[in-house]
């Protein structure tokens, strides 16, 4: 608990991380805003809640991936939070007070962990609220169907806070450890490309599939599919033009499994650099 406490108290004594975090937060109550989106085409009314977006269980899928894409702002605090480390010299300080390394480490997972757990709580209770308000369905077994998108949002957001933490110790710049998390995207989907295209001699499409399934970024995607083709309006319009969709939108043990893995390797990792360098 002390560990964690310092982490807190870090970033809450830091303005931009502040800011980013409460920014995080009010993102994630804005959802309820769809609610009472109204949109008027003509004799064409259209409403969000009415579409059946707050729906049990599909709610728990729609609200996991929308969230789930806010999740750009808290890794920001994470990479920033690792660069003033670097700095403000206060990691070598830290070390200097008798705080080990893998103590430095743990606090920074710790802080994670705590970050998950409370967003992952208020996706639940902001889901039960407008479903409870907006469902057309109220029953018992409906209601807490389908819950595991709430495990695999939660492996989302850790996974990828970890993979954060990995990079902004590798790179220590907080502006160029941003940089590359936007580049490795670029560079997955260069990957494939390869594999599909100018190695098809070799790999065929359903394999260089498959392989780029297990880089980080393309098994944090597959966690939660996207959403907006199960809505019955959506697959109607689908079938009347002959477009219809054969997809699963389960959540698949694989798929976590594979973050979790890349995500023990990441905290290895990082571990590893710091053991390797003097600070």
């Amino acid at each position: 608990m002390h560990l964690l406490y310092i982490e807190l108290y870090k970033i809450w004594h830091n303005k931009t991380s502040r800011v980013l975090t409460f920014i995080y937060f009010i993102l994630i109550f804005s959802i309820a805003i769809l609610s009472t989106i109204n949109v008027e085409f003509g004799p064409i009314k259209f409403n969000m809640a009415e579409q059946g977006i707050f729906n049990f269980p599909y709610i728990w899928h729609f609200n996991t991936f929308i969230i789930a894409l806010l999740k750009i702002f808290f890794a920001i605090v994470i990479v920033a939070m690792i660069g003033n480390e670097y700095s403000y010299k206060t990691l070598k300080q830290n070390l200097i007070d008798g705080m080990s390394k893998a103590e430095f480490l743990k606090s920074k997972v710790y802080a994670i962990v705590a970050f998950v757990i409370i967003s992952t709580l208020l996706v639940f209770t902001i889901s039960m609220i407008l479903g409870g308000i907006y469902s057309d369905y109220n029953e018992f077994r409906i209601i807490f169907s389908d819950l595991e998108y709430l495990l695999a949002y939660a492996v989302n957001l850790f996974g990828f806070f970890i993979y954060c933490l990995f990079i902004s110790i590798l790179i220590k710049r907080a502006a160029f450890a941003i940089g590359f998390l936007a580049l490795w995207q670029f560079v997955e989907f260069i990957i494939y490309g390869l594999m599909r295209w100018k190695l098809s001699d070799f790999i065929s499409q359903v394999s260089a599939e498959q392989i780029i399934n297990f880089f980080p970024l393309h098994a944090l995607g597959n966690l939660i599919k996207e959403p907006f083709t199960r809505l019955s309006a959506i697959q109607s319009f689908a079938d009347q033009i002959g477009e219809g969709f054969n997809k699963d939108y389960g959540v698949s043990t694989l798929n976590i499994s594979i973050v979790m893995l890349w995500s023990a390797l990441f905290i290895l990792g990082s571990y590893a650099l710091l053991k390797r360098r003097d600070l």
